[in-house]
């Protein structure tokens, strides 16, 4: 009820893909925060965790990062992890900036940061204080296939959530994008005909508003 009680755009906080940074994923989503722009405030955070050995683009100061490993220093998303690590320094990372930012109306998370968006609303329906969002927009998600993280899929996730799969998308494949809303409550599923990267032509910026819409100032919810 935040934003439409101070009539304020809604915040929403942004959680980048595996290999990103807050930096990198900002200069990814310039044209969805161009098509949000009045209605939608997208803030950043980079992963707690630096990815070993870098990358071609990798410059000291700004390392790739990602919010947890399937093996040692290495993610796979269909890759049935025996000892992921990472993922509660992640939580705590973004309990922490809707807490030292806040307040966050929602969640926009990309490719490995939607997984973990998707383990925060289930954490969130299940009255978990830390991780106080209405909603989310899980754009490439995916279900992590670790059994340790078996637990976040058990009952069906009842939280708002837009859900954007790429048919073209060659890492995370269309499938298990659709696979990751069938765990949620009355998903809103939205496909779009390119690969790995957060849309924003006219019809996903017209899903995207609809969407929030719910939540916006004097729109009803």
């Amino acid at each position: 009820a935040g934003a439409m009680l101070e009539g304020r755009p809604l915040r929403l906080l942004g959680l980048h893909g595996y290999r990103q940074s807050e930096r990198r994923f900002r200069q990814r989503t310039g044209a969805l925060r161009k098509a949000l722009r009045g209605r939608a405030e997208l803030v950043a955070i980079s992963a707690p965790h630096p990815v070993p050995g870098g990358g071609e683009d990798d410059d000291g100061d700004d390392p790739p990062r990602g919010w947890w490993f399937s093996g040692p220093g290495t993610f796979e998303a269909g890759e049935v992890a025996a000892a992921p690590a990472g993922l509660e320094e992640s939580l705590s990372a973004v309990a922490a900036a809707l807490a030292e930012q806040g307040p966050f109306d929602g969640l926009l998370g990309f490719s490995q940061g939607a997984a973990l968006a998707a383990m925060v609303c289930a954490l969130r329906a299940r009255g978990d204080p830390r991780f106080p969002v209405a909603f989310a927009i899980l754009v490439a998600g995916f279900a992590s296939r670790a059994p340790a993280h078996g637990h976040f899929y058990r009952e069906p996730i009842a939280l708002p959530t837009l859900h954007v799969v790429g048919d073209a998308d060659a890492v995370i494949a269309a499938p298990l994008s659709r696979e990751l809303a069938q765990h949620f409550v009355e998903p809103v599923v939205l496909t779009h005909p390119g690969g790995h990267f957060v849309p924003a032509a006219a019809p996903q910026k017209k899903a995207y508003l609809d969407f929030l819409d719910r939540f916006c100032p004097g729109q009803g919810q």
